[in-house]
């Protein structure tokens, strides 16, 4: 049975993804990673089954022969960090992302702080009911100084001499998750005026109505103090979206856009690539390339935009919902990084961010999610199939249609682009009838 899905083991927590299982996952990514006596690093967010997995987690690795350090409530990407600073051979991020706080997961990065393949994570699988056991037994510590650690990285990665954002008024929408207690600090070290939302390590309230996937509290709060930028995050803390003064957003494909073009113009993008996903937009990639930038897609997930851009040598690739990889920095997406990344543009360019983005023109896009108990068998209807034919042929070169299986939920998902705002609802509503019509049917 496949455990993994797009982005680590999900499920709900004490009943998809218990303790036994978590402790029977470590055993087994020991064993496929790990040589006994190297290290793993453990991290989480702040939700209420974190302790429960980590100390399942931790129970796994160090029956295995692995030394453990519990970096405890941590940005997802911190870990990746963590990993080459301390040279350890595996870490281990107990979060279930943007889901609800009933929910939980298990995602692993490998030595050189990169999330594990599709290869290594099917030979977890293939052993996890059976690890070996070994004779030593690895201690469990906990891991000193973590989010100072890893807050004095962030700021590190300023490039350009005195950035000060002195006179700046930022609000920042933390979703009660891991990066409350680290962005607003890294924000302040270069004196801009933060005002702090849902900032609280609050594991029942995490994701819920705030963060990156719930945006109008943020924009409310934006127009409220009269600031210049809204900054949110979502529980772990690998994505970020942007809102402007007037609750404007600018998602990723517009952050991707802001920094590709400020890397080209300043000379300084080799190769002149990025690396997105098949659901970024199509006004995207037609601006990146009139500035003689590639765009590569890959599919949903950023472990796939993080692997080619590893083959490619590229510097810059993510995905429309803020996951963005600044690869001369980190292996994985980061919110926090990638937000200090574009107020250092914006304030090399003299300009905001708001301003920047609006060089990106996008084309309307609808999302769509259809509930489907089997979404991959739904995709695969030949109902389906010939109603995203019919409508592609519809749109031509000036649209596109993706409708794929949710990696991490019973959904189905639609997307559709076009340059007419009508045609393009038209389509999506004729395509979620479709495959509503396709999940309810019996005798297929």
């Amino acid at each position: 049975m496949r455990l993994f899905g797009t982005d680590g083991v999900r499920g709900v927590a004490n009943r998809d993804l218990t303790p036994e299982l978590a402790l029977a996952l470590a055993r087994a990514a020991a064993e496929v990673l790990v040589t006994p006596g190297e290290t793993v690093i453990i991290g989480r967010d702040t939700r209420e089954s974190g302790p429960m997995l980590e100390g399942a987690l931790a129970a796994g690795f160090a029956s295995a022969g692995a030394d453990v350090l519990l970096a405890g409530i941590i940005p997802t990407p911190a870990i990746s960090f963590l990993i080459k600073d301390e040279h350890a051979a595996l870490g281990a991020v107990i979060s279930a992302s943007h889901n609800p706080p009933t929910d939980n997961g298990i995602k692993f990065f490998d030595r050189t702080g990169m999330k594990l393949s599709v290869e290594q994570e099917r030979a977890i699988e293939e052993i996890l009911d059976s690890p070996p056991y070994g004779p030593r037994v690895g201690e469990i510590e906990p891991l000193e100084a973590a989010a100072t650690r890893y807050a004095a990285f962030l700021v590190g990665t300023i490039e350009s001499d005195e950035v000060d954002l002195s006179g700046t008024r930022i609000v920042v929408d933390c979703a009660y998750g891991a990066t409350g207690a680290i962005a607003p600090r890294v924000l302040r070290h270069f004196n801009a005026e933060v005002v702090e939302l849902h900032t609280a390590p609050d594991g029942r309230r995490i994701n819920q109505g705030c963060g990156s996937t719930h945006l109008a509290p943020l924009q409310a709060a934006v127009q409220e103090h009269k600031a210049d930028l809204g900054i949110a995050f979502d529980g772990d803390g690998d994505r970020v979206l942007l809102v402007g003064p007037d609750g404007e957003v600018i998602d990723g494909d517009r952050m991707m856009g802001i920094a590709a073009l400020h890397m080209r113009r300043s000379g300084r993008f080799s190769p002149p690539v990025v690396v997105a996903t098949v659901m970024s937009n199509l006004g995207l990639e037609r601006k990146l390339r009139e500035e003689g930038i590639e765009i590569l897609r890959t599919p949903v997930g950023d472990r796939y935009v993080a692997r080619e851009m590893h083959s490619r040598g590229a510097r810059l690739g993510g995905e429309q919902s803020g996951h963005i990889i600044f690869s001369d920095h980190s292996p994985t997406g980061d919110g926090i990084l990638t937000a200090v990344k574009l107020l250092e543009i914006a304030h090399v360019n003299s300009s905001s961010l708001p301003e920047l983005a609006q060089e990106i023109p996008l084309f309307p896009q609808i999302l769509k999610n259809v509930e489907a108990a089997d979404p991959a068998r739904v995709v695969s209807h030949p109902t389906v199939v010939k109603a995203i034919s019919h409508e592609e042929e519809r749109l031509g070169k000036d649209g596109r249609v993706l409708v794929r299986a949710s990696g991490t939920q019973p959904l189905v998902r639609v997307m559709v682009e076009a340059l007419d705002p009508s045609l393009c609802a038209e389509v999506a509503d004729r395509l979620v009838a479709a495959i509503a019509r396709a999940a309810q049917s019996e005798n297929w």
